[in-house]
């Protein structure tokens, strides 16, 4: 079992990988606003991070369901599926997503990893 310090050296390690990975990751509270993302997340959308840091899922996902979605993915601690994103510029984006519950600091929140639909 890793020790304080190995431990807090794997965090470090995870979060700066993640930052820099190949999906878009989306961290938001129960009130669907945004606290992190990663950097693909805000090239994917054109948004600087703090940009996407003052808004909320639907502000990017503003799908007629989309808020109704988030609270059954709360409802559920989790979610699977495919939408549509707005970009910066006003285009769209088709993603795949995985949403589900985590604990972070003592805090309940809902991370998802999401990476466009590849058109065939």
């Amino acid at each position: 079992m890793p020790g304080a310090a190995e431990t807090l050296v794997q965090i470090g390690l995870l979060g700066e990988a993640l930052d820099g990975g190949p999906v878009g990751i989306f961290l938001a509270d129960e009130t669907m606003k945004y606290i992190a993302v990663n950097r693909y997340a805000c090239e994917m959308l054109g948004y600087t991070r703090e940009e996407l840091l003052g808004k909320q899922v639907t502000d990017v996902a503003p799908a007629p369901t989309s808020a109704a979605s988030y609270r059954q993915m709360i409802v559920e601690r989790g979610q699977t599926g495919t939408t549509e994103l707005v970009r910066k510029d006003g285009g769209t984006l088709e993603i795949n997503y995985r949403a589900a519950e985590t604990r972070a600091a003592g805090l309940l929140l809902y991370v998802s990893v999401v990476w466009p639909v590849e058109k065939t």
